[in-house]
């Protein structure tokens, strides 16, 4: 294609692209891939929709992943007796439903099943193995730069493309706090990202540091394998009992807001949450001001769909502590002077956008978190061809929605680069 031409014609008369001495002489030059379509960077359910998206519109892409398999996060970061908190017709990915026969709440392992098909019938074949080390606009001939580096090899590999499309997501690195004394602790002190079950952890005092989803499940896995885990709450939380009057809260939630403002169905989120699981503030638990959808709605906070953990609590089998304020060889020390010992520490802090790590641009992403300055749903488009999915802090059904966006959006621009295109070469038949 003649923009490709005039890249190759640009690059080579570039002084930073000849060797003017036998030492550059030596120095092995990245390949160089043209893509005609968008890169899309990342292969979990988000950067899979908008391929996906794409294909359909008849906009072929290149996908990048930096591990050796398709949604890395869920298929080796996860814990096994994890499921889908939300009901599967909210978690689908564009254009393919789950099929009948899994179950509301789809396994962990259901769910990677789904993503494999996915992939094989919209015939996405990521580039493994490939970590993205930059990708920066190339003002000079109005094209991305994106470079990665071959996990196993080490070769480097330069792809020029008109689109970039971030599909990395919120969920790219794990967080783990500082925590003064962490290196006197004898103990095991993991992240969630690689813990597996509680097996291990029969019969040992654990401590549990986060009260998300992830700590909570943890904690109730803990104790069906009969560890002593404690919970560490830093913060406020909203619990909600999963399903309501046999409906999942969510779907529940969203079919009230088609009729009441968001207010009041908070109200009836909290009131009937106080019915069903009592007052969780007895238990150490306290909730935000704000109520639970507009928290949500505000910062992303995600409240705590309870499935079983508060029983635990309840009954004193999972002991809520406050703050951790050191460590020692074996024992913890918690921010209102109470001492316990502990065998080992599990953190569930969650996981960061790691962005700003590769991505040379700070007009659309913010440098902070990682995350597109525009909140939903207006952030998923940015300058000179940049795009995100998978950041909207509403989980799949926020990236469907943005991969559908970023299709239909990118196929506009496809669709007049081809009329230019035929009218270039019709321009340069021989008249008739």
């Amino acid at each position: 294609m003649d923009y490709l031409r005039e890249i190759e014609s640009k690059t080579a008369h570039d002084h930073h692209h000849h060797n003017h001495s036998n030492e550059k002489m030596k120095i092995r030059s990245p390949r160089r891939v043209y893509v005609p379509g968008p890169v899309i960077v990342g292969a979990g359910p988000s950067g899979l929709a908008a391929a996906a998206c794409l294909k359909q519109r008849g906009v072929p892409s290149i996908v990048l992943e930096r591990s050796n398999c398709i949604a890395s996060l869920w298929q080796l970061k996860t814990y096994d007796r994890l499921r889908l908190h939300l009901p599967k017709q909210f978690c689908e990915l564009p254009l393919m439903s789950f099929p009948q026969e899994f179950a509301t709440y789809p396994t962990k392992q259901q769910f990677v099943h789904y993503l494999e098909e996915y992939a094989k019938r919209f015939e996405i074949r990521p580039l493994f193995g490939e970590a993205v080390a930059s990708a920066e606009f190339d003002r000079s001939v109005g094209f991305w730069r994106v470079k990665s580096v071959g996990v196993k090899e080490g070769e480097e590999t330069e792809f020029v493309c008109r689109w970039l499309v971030v599909a990395t997501g919120e969920n790219a690195e794990a967080v783990v706090p500082e925590i003064e004394g962490r290196e006197e602790f004898e103990g095991p002190i993991v992240h969630t990202s690689s813990y597996k079950n509680g097996g291990v952890f029969g019969g040992k005092r654990v401590l549990v540091v986060g009260c998300g989803n992830s700590g909570m499940e943890v904690c109730l896995d803990l104790c069906n394998n009969n560890a002593s885990p404690s919970l560490v709450v830093r913060d406020t939380v909203h619990v909600l009992p999963q399903e309501m009057l046999g409906k999942s809260t969510f779907g529940l939630s969203m079919w009230l807001l088609k009729w009441l403002p968001m207010n009041l169905v908070d109200r009836f989120l909290l009131v009937a949450s106080r019915i069903f699981l009592g007052d969780t503030a007895r238990l150490g638990l306290d909730r935000p001001c704000l109520g639970p959808l507009e928290l949500k709605n505000l910062s992303g906070k995600t409240p705590v769909l309870d499935i079983g953990t508060l029983a635990k609590i309840k009954s004193g089998d999972i002991k809520v502590c406050p703050s951790i304020q050191r460590l020692t060889r074996y024992t913890v020390e918690f921010v209102n002077g109470s001492k316990e010992n502990f065998d080992a520490i599990i953190l569930a802090t969650g996981y960061k956008s790691n962005v700003p790590s590769w991505l040379k641009e700070s007009e659309m992403f913010s440098e902070k978190d990682g995350l597109p300055r525009r909140p939903f749903p207006n952030g998923w488009k940015g300058e000179y061809g940049l795009y995100a999915v998978g950041f909207t802090k509403r989980g799949l059904l926020g990236a469907s929605i943005d991969a559908r966006r970023i299709a239909e959006d990118i196929e506009r621009c496809w669709k007049a680069d081809a009329k230019h295109l035929a009218a270039f070469t019709r321009s340069l038949s021989p008249q008739s």
